[in-house]
This record gives C-alpha cells, structure tokens and sequence, in this order.
C-alpha cells in the first residue's frame, strides 16, 4: 500500500512512517524536515504546510492513506482540500482532549465535544477546540465512511520528550537523596491511561489496511496510579523508601498535577478530571488496537532516557534539588 504521513520527522509521525515501513508499506513523508529525520527507506517532501503549494508534489498522486497529527485547523483543511480525492483512506489522529467534560470514568465516543475553534491559528489554550475544528474538516471534506478519528490519551514509550512517561521509571533508578527516598503522592487512586507510541502508530497503519473508519478512543487500559508507580519501581530496580504526601500538602508546596515544572506527572486529584484518564477503549480495542504490557513500556522508557543528553531542565516532574528539599520538609 502506499501511505502518506504529514509530518514523519516528529515523535508519532516518525513511528507511523515506521510502522509502515515494517509492514512492507511505500510510505512518503510531508513536512518541513525540522523535528528529526524520517524513517530509513521513507523519502522526504520537504514543504511547508503554512504554504499554498505544500501539497503540490503529492497531490497528482494515488495514496492508499493519508495519516495526519497536526492540531492546525489551516493546516488540516488545506491537505483535506489538496488530497481528499487522490486518498482511499484518511487517518486523523485527534485527542481526547477533544471532550466536553472528564467527570465520567468510563465515557466512550460518545461523550459531549467542545465546540470547534473559529478560527485558522489555534494556541495550547485551544487545543482542544481546535482538534474538534480538524476532525469537522476531515469527515465534511473527506467522508465518514473513508475516515478514522483516533482520539489518543496519553501516548509514551521512548521518544517522550514531554517527560510525562519517563519522569517516574527515571526519578525511581536516581532517587534524589542519599537513602533513595522517592517523593509520592500518598492518594493514588485515580487512573492512569498510557498508550504506547508504537502500538498507536502500528494501529494507525492497520487502519489504513483494514479500510477502517469511525472514532475511537486510541488509548491502553484504565491503571491506578499505584500501579504505575508499582510497575515503575520495579523496571528501576528501586527499593528504597516512599515519601507519601497528601493531596493538600502538594498544594501547599506548590507541586503541580499532571505534567510541566515541579509537577509529579500522572497524578490528578482535582475534582472533575476523574474520567480524564479512565476512558472506554472498548471500540478502539474491537478495531484491533493492542496495547503492551505497561511495564514494557516504562522499561524501554528507562533505557531511553538513560541513553539522552540529561543536561537541560526536565520538561516534567521535579528536578533533583527540589525533590530532596521537599522530601527534607516532608520528613519534618
């Protein structure tokens, strides 16, 4: 089959141009050629999605798929516009931040969206909105029936730069103090949900092979943060002790939820984001998405970041001084 990704030089783009590869697939990659460098075997049309003519050497030309990441409304509606009529299949890959609301643990497909961004150019303030302007366009300009929207979740595996699936394998294998404690939150119950990026981008090919359409949760099974901790811990070989800390004594100190700066990643505890993490895969899993075991995951995540440049600032989690300050405080 012949498969074109826009994009192939970011984390996801790349891995779907290898997946494609890998199951014998001619794949060609659009983009500007900035992010990294496209897969081995994987031809780059160097073009710029902002420009008129970004599509001009691709679109006098059959694909058996087009699979697209970007978050750009423009950009989405001028190679729906360029390619709609040259491609059997349109693979978009969406969020779920997509949706409404995330109080509702379980929620499928059907969950109420927000309404889609009116304009061209959207920020991270708008990211969600603006996903819902992008599929809008795909399945207006494409057709639903020749469509597959993949609201991912969380998506890891080696390559994350966002830090959000490395942080806890990486903080458990260097712990910050010299007896390897581990700062934690002490409620750990809310739920965890890591797709890893090469299940998602093998899923995304099978799609297009599959002649696959509809929307989908992309995401792996609902975990307690406990056993993702768990699981990381012992991919890091840790056993040294754990730090638990409330919800309230968090906050105080200025530990942040989720990811960024000075967060401990993964963990929510805000009310009203309890299905954030905790959606039904169920269709996406009937569709053929198969997940590895998370703690697969999180051991070629450990192998990735020890093999990285560690020397800049992490873009999640805490760094190693103010850990050991907080654990210090926590101790009392």
């Amino acid at each position: 089959m012949r498969i074109l990704v826009l994009g192939g030089t970011s984390w996801l783009g790349g891995e779907v141009a290898r997946a494609g590869l890998d199951r014998d697939h001619v794949v060609t990659c659009l983009a500007r050629g900035e992010s990294g460098r496209v897969p081995p075997g994987a031809p780059l049309v160097s073009a710029d999605r902002a420009e008129d003519t970004a599509y001009a050497r691709v679109c006098d030309q059959d694909w058996d798929g087009v699979v697209d990441v970007s978050w750009q409304p423009a950009f989405v509606r001028g190679a729906v516009s360029a390619l709609a009529d040259h491609t059997g299949r349109w693979v978009y890959v969406s969020s779920c931040s997509v949706y409404l609301a995330h109080n509702t643990i379980g929620a499928d497909e059907s969950a109420a969206v927000l309404p889609p961004l009116a304009g061209d150019r959207a920020t991270m303030e708008t990211y969600g909105e603006a996903k819902v302007a992008c599929e809008n366009t795909v399945l207006d300009g494409v057709g639903k029936d020749r469509v597959v929207i993949a609201r991912s979740g969380l998506i890891g595996g080696p390559g994350d730069h966002t830090d959000r699936t490395g942080y806890w394998p990486w903080r458990f294998a260097h712990p910050a103090t010299a007896d390897g404690a581990v700062l934690v939150p002490a409620d750990q119950d809310a739920s965890t949900q890591l797709v890893d990026v090469r299940d998602l981008a093998a899923w995304l090919v099978r799609c297009v092979e599959d002649s696959a359409c509809g929307t989908f949760n992309a995401s792996g099974p609902a975990t307690p943060l406990s056993e993702h901790l768990a699981a990381a811990r012992r991919v890091a070989g840790h056993t040294g002790p754990l730090v638990a800390v409330s919800n309230e004594w968090l906050a105080a100190h200025g530990v942040q939820e989720w990811a960024g700066p000075r967060s401990l990643p993964l963990w929510l505890s805000t009310p009203g984001w309890e299905g954030f993490a905790a959606r039904s895969t169920d269709a996406a899993v009937a569709a053929g998405l198969a997940c590895r075991p998370l703690e697969q995951t999180l051991a070629d995540v450990l192998l990735w970041e020890e093999s990285r440049d560690q020397a800049g600032p992490r873009q999640a989690g805490l760094a190693t001084a103010e850990e050991r300050r907080l654990i210090a405080a926590a101790r009392g």
